[in-house]
């Protein structure tokens, strides 16, 4: 009898239904029309480059669709069985993936936070920008620590963004994962970076770890009012 857990775990499915998602958000993007806010994001972000982009969870899909082709980026994608089928569509996206965990908890070390992390600067000290959630599982819209400490000891900032269509299904999952659909108004936000000295101490951390997260949250919901034309 066939087992179907272990056919989906399958290094063939995995990589079948990676590409088909990767194929999927290309579809999107090429039938959608892009808007960015501010509209010259690009010439502002270019004397900051490598930079540190922030997103929320499950709002991060089209991210790839958002990098100019001369800007050299890394993503960070979990270990976790999901994150193969996440890394198979980003590598056939063109896009580079660091793997490991991004939360800070009791499990880091298992899941490959530190090797993880240490990735990710040498990858900011090698001029590639590295784009990750803020938030970790399974907490939505709650940015961890983890990304503070990288932007304090890389030296780097952080660039918050979102990304929003107008034609979209939103799932009900913890993190509100929303699928993006084509035809759409397709809205890249980026909002004020958040810049965390090397001297910072806990309560600075602290103060730039809401920042961020406010930050973050006021300029998803930008994305969204100009998405559906409230903006």
């Amino acid at each position: 009898m066939l087992n179907s857990r272990r056919i989906a775990r399958s290094r063939f499915v995995q990589n079948a239904v990676g590409i088909l998602a990767a194929e999927y958000l290309r579809l999107v993007y090429y039938t959608s029309r892009l808007v960015t806010e501010p509209a010259d994001i690009y010439e502002r972000v270019v004397p900051d480059l490598p930079v540190i982009l922030a997103m929320w969870h499950g709002q991060h899909f089209m991210a790839p669709f958002i990098k100019k082709p001369e800007h050299r980026a890394k993503t960070l994608i979990s270990r976790h069985r999901d994150g193969e089928m996440n890394a198979v569509a980003a590598a056939w996206l063109g896009v580079e993936t660091i793997r490991g965990s991004g939360d800070h908890g009791g499990e880091f070390h298992r899941k490959g936070g530190v090797s993880a992390y240490r990735e990710m600067l040498q990858a900011l000290a090698d001029g590639y920008s590295v784009a990750l959630t803020a938030d970790v599982p399974k907490v939505s819209r709650v940015a961890g620590p983890g990304i503070i400490r990288l932007a304090r000891d890389s030296g780097r900032p952080i660039y918050p963004v979102a990304i929003a269509s107008s034609r979209r299904y939103q799932m009900g999952n913890w993190d509100r994962s929303t699928i993006n659909l084509p035809f759409s108004k397709l809205v890249g936000v980026v909002g004020t970076p958040i810049r965390v000295a090397a001297d910072v101490d806990e309560a600075g951390l602290e103060d730039a770890r809401r920042a961020l997260e406010t930050t973050l949250n006021e300029t998803t919901a930008r994305a969204y009012a100009i998405a559906d034309g409230a903006g």
